[in-house]
């Protein structure tokens, strides 16, 4: 089972990157992680678009598409979802041949935050785009990391034990929910 990993934020040492690759790690067996960033995807823009999808855009939909699962993993800035990861989703949301690869996608979402919410409110608002674009967003569980800062040791690995319990448990209900829909 193949998963396409998108961190929604673009700084290499971003704590959302270390949740990535925590979820990565924690993975049931049978499950392979791969990450993907949003990095080189150029503003949307119908002006280009008409030109023919942007390199990076045509990669990453081609990775959509051959990934059974995409998991979300998303900062949450000013209530919201970081302007990066939403202009990629407006990318991938274009029909190219009539199709766009959030159509039946199972999909699961997770974030850090250094705040108090822990990215619920993104998640709330990513998951209302995708769904729109026909994504089988996983109901449950979730996760929302918040103080995040604390969490992570000075290599990036996630030391809160209650913390990784929950990445695994999401990342075990992701490897069930991708072969029910799949199913």
């Amino acid at each position: 089972m193949r998963v396409l990993a998108i961190c929604g934020s673009l700084r290499a040492a971003s704590l959302n990157r270390k949740l990535l690759r925590t979820a990565a790690e924690l993975a049931p067996g049978g499950m392979v992680v791969e990450e993907t960033g949003i990095r080189g995807i150029p503003v949307f823009d119908e002006d280009i678009e008409a030109k023919g999808l942007p390199d990076e855009v045509a990669a990453l939909r081609e990775r959509c598409f051959a990934a059974d699962g995409l998991l979300f993993v998303t900062p949450e800035y000013n209530y919201g979802i970081p302007g990066g990861l939403k202009n990629a989703v407006d990318w991938l949301s274009r029909r190219v041949d009539g199709k766009q690869p959030f159509k039946d996608k199972p999909c699961a979402m997770m974030g850090a935050s250094g705040g108090m919410g822990g990215t619920i409110r993104s998640q709330l608002q990513l998951r209302q785009s995708i769904q729109l674009l026909g994504a089988l967003t996983m109901p449950g569980p979730e996760v929302f990391v918040a103080q995040a800062n604390s969490r992570f040791d000075a290599e990036g690995k996630l030391t809160d034990a209650p913390t990784r319990a929950a990445v695994e448990k999401l990342m075990a209900a992701f490897g069930q929910w991708i072969a029910r829909m799949k199913g």
